[in-house]
């Protein structure tokens, strides 16, 4: 099997999950010699980084065309190699390798008829609690917990609240409003089911109101806090976890394995959060979860975008012990549902391991061409386009 074909593809879409804002991602298609095909997908969020990570893949292309797939991991090093000179700590870079390299296992999956967990060295679980990962956006508590309560229905094991997010839920300015949402949401759910908060980009909590949220927090038995301190501050973190017993999560915004590595050397996180789609592919993620397990640490995967991330999250995180549960976005969105013919989901709040060759997904490529960036531009100046069947 040779690689004959490399296409990026920008697209946007209205995301339900977060207030039916538009998000942007760069998906790639890889395409050998016999006509199977290999997706990627990387979160670049705004229209200028997608078109700028399409152009990126455009020149990593010549790297590609005519190799084996098989081979993934020499062309991964051939990627790396490629674009240190721009690309050495991350950025644009590690998006259109992140893209490729997901394609890459895939095809390497399909032209070996075998699943990319197997790849990775086959299931280390057989299953794993399976959560609601979903922004807050109404006003009143009692409708987010009632909100909760809907999706826990469904066999979800928890649920994971961004804070600071569009809408109307006003969470993580005051004190007493957070403190009473995380009372609320324990009431309901109940003691057996997982809480965690994650801090939206918009929060900036410095470290005494950082402990004072988290020791009033530390009554309602929260699994883990996200980012309450943003990207990196080692000291404000470490006083953190000195101050209060909730597991502190962060890492989601690293690029590289080396910022991973920085990260776990602090001692400070407890949860590393990695989103393959950003983090330079399956590669990127197989190899910081490998550093998380040495660590004795958590990894827990950023699956909130395409199905093809999340097929793609789902193989490291089955095939790593660090890994301990998976996040699914619990309302229907087309990135997830209409993109492929069998999303990958829960099964009574369990995600188990795609089975099938490669990432385990087949892709519709209408509905991939219906969100391509440039349609969609035109699109949104035309109010009541509908959605593809």
């Amino acid at each position: 099997m040779k690689i004959v074909a490399v296409e990026p593809i920008p697209v946007t879409y209205p995301e339900p999950n977060d207030f039916n804002a538009y998000r942007h991602l760069c998906l790639v298609k890889v395409t050998a010699d016999d006509g199977q095909v290999g997706w990627g997908e990387s979160i670049t969020m705004w229209p200028e980084a997608s078109m700028a990570t399409a152009a990126v893949i455009d020149g990593l292309a010549e790297l590609i065309i005519g190799k084996d797939p098989v081979s993934n991991d020499a062309l991964y090093r051939a990627m790396k190699n490629h674009t240190w000179w721009y690309g050495y700590e991350g950025g644009i870079a590690s998006y259109a390798i992140s893209a490729l390299d997901i394609a890459l296992w895939d095809l390497k999956g399909k032209a070996l008829n075998t699943s990319v967990t197997k790849l990775l060295g086959g299931p280390v679980h057989d299953r794993l609690p399976a959560i609601a990962s979903c922004h807050a956006h109404f006003a009143e508590i009692p409708a987010m917990c009632e909100e909760a309560l809907e999706w826990l229905s469904t066999g979800l094991q928890g649920v994971k609240t961004g804070f600071g997010k569009r809408g109307d839920a006003h969470l993580g300015y005051e004190h007493d409003r957070d403190v009473e949402y995380v009372r609320a949401m324990r009431e309901a759910i109940g003691p057996d089911n997982l809480l965690m908060i994650d801090m939206g980009i918009k929060i900036r909590w410095d470290v005494t109101t950082a402990v004072r949220r988290c020791e009033a927090f530390d009554e309602y038995d929260l699994n883990w806090i996200e980012e309450p301190l943003g990207a990196w501050d080692p000291e404000g973190y470490r006083t953190l976890r000195d101050k209060t017993s909730t597991l502190i999560a962060y890492g989601e915004r690293e690029w590289t394995l080396r910022g991973f590595e920085r990260l776990l050397e602090t001692g400070t996180v407890d949860v590393i959060g990695c989103d393959p789609g950003r983090a330079e592919g399956i590669t990127g993620f197989k190899k910081m979860s490998e550093r998380v397990e040495y660590y004795r640490r958590q990894a827990n995967a950023h699956a909130w975008s395409s199905a093809i991330v999340s097929a793609a999250s789902l193989a490291v995180s089955f095939s790593s012990s660090a890994c301990t549960l998976f996040e699914f976005k619990p309302i229907r969105n087309p990135m997830h549902h209409d993109l492929v013919t069998e999303p990958p989901d829960h099964v009574d709040g369990w995600a188990v391991p795609q089975t099938g060759p490669g990432l385990g997904i087949e892709v519709i490529e209408e509905v991939v061409d219906f969100y391509r960036l440039e349609k969609m531009e035109d699109a949104v100046q035309k109010p009541g386009m509908g959605q593809p069947g």
